[in-house]
């Protein structure tokens, strides 16, 4: 086992935390305040080549390890987690599932330009009666012709005013439950197709999250995604993916929490020291460092067997029930050790309380990750092997 990152991840690391500091840390208060998705940061980050840094170089990534998309996301969210969503989103949950799951016509057209951040791609599994239970969703297409007629809504679709391209889930053949589920590719230009933004959330307030409406949009038969009855598949291996992105952000949540709380830990002062002189203060900053190196190591592994192309469902479960958790438990206890203050917006904390709440829901709650680790223990639960896989790192030329 090696435990050491490359040179080449490093270095990522100092840029995208530099990037961090520098353009979203000034303004984040603003952007959170104001419910504001600052566009300009999807394009600063094209710039830097990390919207498809785990993509390989043929189809316009940077063609970095999986583990180094885990390095971008721990970074993004120690600035915030509206921007660390975007990359999960356009990255993990779309991109790294057309380099799965699609044709060669299909990652030349939507893929490259995504992974050279020149559109943007979303994800639209979530309906309104459908989370956990994805059997329950209603979005239908019809075939008719060369084309599907989709017709539906999604909800809670991140990046849904913003994305050029959506994957969208739904029934072909609504009889065969879970095996009647298609994907499709769907532009956002393809008439009947309309977004609008959920606002007053609870937290991740700076980032662009919504509904998609779907109404008689006639997709092209070259778009579905894989075969037909294959898309409850596809979003199952697609969520792998958005999960691993999930639990390195939620490090470097922990992460944003512990500096905070070390620094106030140094200024304020009681009964004549340092409040991290008081055992009960040690004891929440010892739990932040044992859960961020913790969370990191399940991230690293996921991340190491995403570069095997080895099936990592149970340990990217895992990785992501674990250090989300951890996360809102680090957030909580930072606001505690700021005392009254970590209840104003003086101080980012509240910030971190506010958006920790929803990884602990979405992309699986943590209820559904119990269950889902309970039965691979149990052997009630096993993963077969996929038509198609994520390609191993190092990609194949």
């Amino acid at each position: 086992m090696n435990f050491a990152l490359t040179e080449e991840q490093e270095a990522v690391r100092k840029m995208v935390r530099s990037f961090v500091d520098k353009e979203i840390m000034p303004f984040i208060q603003e952007w959170d305040a104001k419910q504001h998705f600052e566009t300009s940061i999807l394009k600063r980050l094209a710039e830097l080549d990390l919207m498809g840094v785990c993509i390989p170089e043929q189809y316009g990534g940077m063609g970095m390890d999986y583990n180094t998309l885990a390095i971008v996301c721990d970074e993004l969210e120690r600035g915030d987690t509206a921007f660390r969503t975007a990359v999960s989103v356009h990255t993990g949950l779309n991109s790294m599932t057309l380099l799965q799951w699609g044709n060669e016509f299909q990652k030349e057209k939507y893929l490259t330009p995504q992974a050279r951040g020149e559109k943007i791609g979303a994800f639209g599994l979530t309906e309104p009666n459908a989370g956990s239970d994805v059997a329950a969703m209603q979005t239908t297409a019809v075939k008719d012709g060369d084309y599907y007629i989709l017709n539906g809504s999604k909800t809670w679709i991140s990046l849904c005013d913003v994305a050029d391209h959506f994957l969208i889930f739904a029934y072909t053949n609504k009889e065969k439950k879970h095996h009647g589920i298609s994907c499709f590719i769907v532009e956002r230009t393809f008439p009947g197709v309309t977004t609008k933004a959920i606002k007053g959330k609870l937290g991740i307030r700076a980032g662009n999250t919504g509904e998609v409406f779907l109404e008689d949009v006639k997709v092209p038969a070259e778009n579905l995604l894989g075969e037909e009855g294959e898309g409850f598949k596809i979003a199952m291996s697609a969520l792998d993916n958005g999960r691993f992105t999930v639990a390195a952000g939620a490090c470097g949540l922990i992460n944003a929490c512990l500096e905070a709380s070390l620094k106030y830990c140094h200024e304020r002062k009681t009964f004549g020291k340092e409040i991290g002189k008081h055992q009960l203060v040690q004891q929440m900053i010892a739990k932040m460092v044992s859960s961020l190196e913790t969370s990191r190591l399940l991230v690293y592994r996921a991340g190491w067997l995403k570069n095997e192309g080895k099936r990592n469902t149970r340990e990217t479960s895992l990785a992501k029930w674990y250090a989300c958790d951890a996360a809102f438990n680090a957030a909580s206890d930072a606001v505690q050790i700021h005392g009254a203050y970590g209840y104003s917006n003086e101080y980012p904390v509240e910030r971190f309380l506010r958006n920790a709440k929803a990884p602990v829901i979405y992309e699986g709650t943590r209820e559904i990750h119990t269950i889902m680790q309970a039965e691979y223990a149990l052997g009630y639960r096993k993963d077969k092997p996929l038509r198609k896989m994520l390609p191993a790192w190092p990609f194949e030329e």
